[in-house]
């Protein structure tokens, strides 16, 4: 088996953007607004509550709603100029607004982008150099979502979402925020301390539903984080990215350094801070891999440094995960570690086929072995009790030792046509799956993909999956059942 070293893996590119999201400072600049129509009035509130300086070109007959937020602007001022447009009043403008059809229009665009200023023409994508999202105002939080124009009904429904998750007493929390950065950076230094305490800010802001009161803020300030590093020890699941807890999604927010097995999913490590180091370090069953010495190594010396170290791996860290010796080493040297639990794969697989591992008749106890020992061989199980027909029992890493294991449970007493299944690449679209019996199941694990984690399940359960699982519906649900 080849031993490589942990290698730096990078981030994925940015995929393809339509449109850049870029906001604007308006605050005290000269905007202008020509035409008319109901748009005219959104946009002209809009605008102001920007604090620009809003000159409105739209002739003398202005509407009533319109003269009545001149004289009351959200912010800044709103002009109204009583007369059409010219090319002279685009000068010296930070951005342009035109609800106007037509030639117009188009002699608004061209006027704009004579002066160099940003337009928009409402309704006209064609002619505008930028376009306004659907707004969720929780100022100075502000979200703005674009579907480029292609769905504004979908944005309409995103902003929705977005305006259900985010109390309105959020806004009171980023002011407060505002009033803090100062005595922040004074106390503390750009890193990981200063990040673990603006997480802390966070996760107060986004729990609460009132504005923050003193007592809030000097609940934070009193908890200032230390400057030392830490080890978390991370399950990414099965596969699935759905099926990643929020407290794992938080630990790869807020990690540094992420060390990941050669399995977790690509998907998985762009939920990722942009900015942490990924650290492929090679842990795929029978494959090339990092001597576990070098892993201990590396997260004591990252940690020692200061550095929020995760330990992202498939499944559950926990389970045929070798967490004890992660844990071990760093309670040996002093590092603070903890552990965030995954979807183990067994129950990742179970729920993905409907296939209850435990039954009330048939199945009264659940059992997780590993097929793979220290020496690449099978264990020495106890194999009377891999061989009752009471019990469910999952093997973890067996595809390669499962010839060897079975005729140790066949001379415990395991049926010849005792039910079974292997599931590799359980929830993932590369999923496989083979129902068969025990006996048939070594020359069965061949048809495998290779590379693949695979999962074998003895047991009455292993007979009884669902319908749903057939053949036919196997395109649907991107498996394959033989």
């Amino acid at each position: 088996m080849q031993i490589v070293a942990p290698q730096e893996t990078q981030a994925s590119r940015m995929r393809p953007l339509a449109v850049l999201p870029a906001f604007f400072d308006l605050n005290g600049r000269k905007v202008i607004l020509a035409g008319g129509g109901e748009g005219l009035v959104w946009k002209a509130e809009l605008l102001a509550a920007t604090g620009a300086e809003v000159e409105v070109y739209c002739g003398p007959e202005t509407g009533a709603d319109l003269a009545r937020l001149a004289a009351a602007p959200p912010a800044g001022t709103l002009r109204l100029m009583g007369r059409t447009w010219s090319q002279e009043d685009l000068s010296g403008a930070a951005i342009a607004v035109g609800a106007l059809e037509g030639a117009e229009a188009e002699a608004f665009a061209a006027a704009a982008r004579q002066h160099g200023v940003p337009v928009n023409i409402v309704d006209a994508p064609q002619l505008s150099t930028f376009s306004f999202g659907t707004i969720v105002n929780r100022s100075p939080v502000v979200v703005a979502i674009s579907t480029a124009g292609l769905a504004p009904v979908l944005g309409q429904a995103i902003r929705a979402r977005i305006e259900a998750l985010l109390h309105p007493a959020l806004a009171e929390w980023a002011a407060a925020a505002r009033r803090l950065r100062a005595e922040v950076k004074a106390r503390l230094p750009m890193g990981h301390a200063r990040r673990a305490l603006w997480r802390r800010f966070a996760d107060l802001a986004l729990a609460a539903r009132t504005a923050p009161a003193d007592a809030d803020i000097d609940t934070v300030l009193a908890d200032m984080p230390s400057e030392a590093g830490s080890v978390t020890l991370v399950g990414a699941g099965p596969g699935d990215p759905e099926l990643l807890t929020l407290k794992a999604l938080r630990a790869l927010q807020s990690a540094d350094v992420i060390l990941h097995d050669r399995l977790v999913a690509p998907e998985i490590l762009e939920l990722a801070r942009r900015e942490a180091r990924r650290m492929l370090v090679g842990k795929a069953g029978g494959g090339a891999h990092c001597r576990q010495d070098d892993i201990n190594a590396l997260m004591v010396r990252l940690a020692r440094s200061g550095k929020r170290v995760v330990r992202l791996k498939g499944g559950d860290p926990m389970v045929f995960g070798r967490a004890a010796e992660e844990i071990a080493i760093c309670r040996a040297n002093g590092i603070a570690v903890d552990v965030v639990p995954g979807v183990t794969a067994a129950l990742g697989a179970a729920a993905e086929l409907l296939l209850p591992l435990t039954d009330r008749t048939k199945a009264q106890r659940l059992q997780f072995v590993t097929g793979h020992a220290k020496s690449g061989h099978a264990p020495k199980h106890d194999w009377a009790s891999l061989a009752r027909d009471d019990v469910t029992t999952v093997f973890y890493m067996g595809a390669a030792t499962f010839a060897e294991m079975l005729p140790h449970m066949r001379a415990a007493g395991l049926a010849a046509d005792f039910p079974a299944l292997a599931i590799a690449g359980a929830t993932t679209p590369r999923r496989r799956v083979v129902q068969t019996t025990v006996a048939e199941l070594p020359s069965q694990l061949a048809r495998m993909p290779a590379g693949e984690p695979c999962l074998i399940v003895v047991g009455h359960c292993a007979a009884s999956m669902p319908a749903a699982q057939s053949v036919e519906d196997a395109a649907e649900r991107l498996a394959v059942l033989a």
